[in-house]
């Protein structure tokens, strides 16, 4: 089972982003009232790489926490989607994905390289 984390907070938001600087962000931007949201984070759940169990991804109800998701586009420069998965690294952006483009693997591959 995928190790979801839950992102509530521009506090934990700043604090994950100064910990990109020794491990790799995943950030998941979930919409609860969303069909294609939904279809999105099950298939990612489903395909989620059992080698990554252990990797934690933090998960954003944008519903509840809509001031958490305008501060992850005001502070890492990105555009606001949804559903949408984000790596951060280094205090920067450097993977986003977003509805049917959102891929485990491509999480994976992005995670080791």
């Amino acid at each position: 089972m995928l190790n979801w984390l839950n992102l509530t907070d521009i506090n934990q938001l700043d604090d994950l982003i100064e910990s990109s600087v020794n491990q790799k962000v995943i950030i998941f931007k979930h919409s609860t009232r969303c069909s294609i949201s939904n279809m999105v984070k099950d298939r990612f759940e489903r395909n989620w790489p059992k080698d990554l169990l252990e990797q934690d991804v933090y998960y954003l109800d944008l519903l509840s926490f809509r001031d958490v998701s305008n501060a992850i586009a005001e502070k890492l420069d990105v555009e606001h989607q949804s559903p949408q998965v984000l790596i951060i690294e280094n205090k920067a952006c450097i993977y986003s994905a977003n509805h049917n483009f959102i891929s485990a693997e491509a999480i994976k591959n992005e995670l080791i390289a």
